[in-house]
Order: C-alpha cells, then structure tokens, then sequence
C-alpha cells in the first residue's frame, strides 16, 4: 500500500536551491521506504509565499484529500516582510484546520514544522540578526502555541537551522535556503512522528 503525503509551505517545503531528492519531504519518504514505508509525496509550496499567498496556491493547484499525512511549514515570508502577528496567528491556524481537514480531519495525521532562522545565514549579513532571531521566535511562539491546541504534531527545526552560524555547509549555494544535508537533519526529526503516523 503506497501512503499519500501532502506537503504545504514555502521555499523550505519545496527546497529552493536544493536538488527535488533533497527536500525535506521527499527525504521523509525515502528514509520512510527503508523503513518499508512506501509514500508519495504531494507538494504545494513556493519560494516567497506568505501564509495568504500559500492559501490561494492551495486553491489554484487543488487537493485530492484524504491524505494519510500533511505537513505544514509557513511563516517566514510573514516576519521577512513585516507583516503584523496578528494577522499571521489568524492565518496559520486557518491553514492547521484546512492541513487537518485534508488528512481526513484526523489531527494526528498533521505534522507542523518551526520557521527556520534565517538570519543565520550569509545572505542576512550586515542585517540585525538578533531581531529576526526574536522575531523568528515570537512567530515560532504563535504556531507552537496554535498547534498544541488543536492536538497536531510540532518538529522544531530551528535550533538545527541556527547551527549553519558555525556549519556552512548546512546551507545551499545561494548562500540562504538550506542545503540537503539540512534538510536530512529536519526529516530524521520527523520521521519518528511518520512512522507513527502512517505504521
């Protein structure tokens, strides 16, 4: 039997600079495979979408629920563009609803992952890293908060993104998004919560 795996984010989902085996979803399914776990895997996600742009791509690109598992990553567009925390919290739990209604309104079968911190990166050099580390972190704060509310799994990913500070090679080429070997650590970190999920 062959699992059906939604993935819904942003450039982080769909891995901008990254090869498509590297991506974190597809990494989840090929580490799944070895556990004679067989998925397929389903992306909505583009670089650049804020939680309202991820909504309308949704809708443009069509879902075919139930999926026996759907992640969710969004965020980062929100803080790198100023957008107000209000309005982010409004729109993340918006999308957890529609992520949980898609796995067959099953909460246990949705799996929301934290907004890497990019400031880290050499791209936000001489940019104020300390503010979108808080800022990162008071964003963090509002989807970890919605999601232990509504009862889905939560995979932090932001302290493994902080350690490309000191590790360069856990980010890509283009000196922003996260390299494979990145996205390896995020998908070990979630594979115990799929294996679960989908055992």
């Amino acid at each position: 039997m062959k699992f059906r795996y939604l993935a819904l984010g942003d450039s982080y989902t769909i891995g901008e600079s990254v090869t498509e085996t590297e991506r974190f979803p597809n990494q989840i399914a090929s580490m799944l495979l070895k556990e004679g776990v067989e998925v397929e895997v389903s992306i909505i996600a583009r670089t650049g979408w804020t939680t309202d742009e991820l909504w309308q791509g949704i809708q443009a690109q069509g879902v075919t629920p139930p999926y026996d598992m759907v992640s969710l990553l969004i965020g980062v567009n929100n803080q790198y563009r100023g957008r107000d925390i209000a309005e982010y919290r409004e729109d993340f739990l918006f999308l957890l609803n529609k992520a949980i209604e898609y796995a067959g309104n099953d909460v246990n079968k949705v799996i929301v992952l934290s907004i890497p911190d990019w400031g880290v990166t050499p791209f936000a050099m001489g940019r104020n890293s300390t503010q979108i580390a808080n800022e990162i972190d008071a964003f963090n704060a509002v989807n970890l908060e919605e999601t232990m509310k509504a009862g889905a799994h939560y995979v932090d990913v932001t302290p493994v993104s902080r350690k490309a500070l000191s590790d360069p090679s856990l980010i890509a080429g283009d000196g922003l998004h996260p390299s494979g070997s990145m996205y390896a650590e995020w998908a070990s970190l979630a594979l115990p919560i799929a294996v679960e999920i989908l055992k």
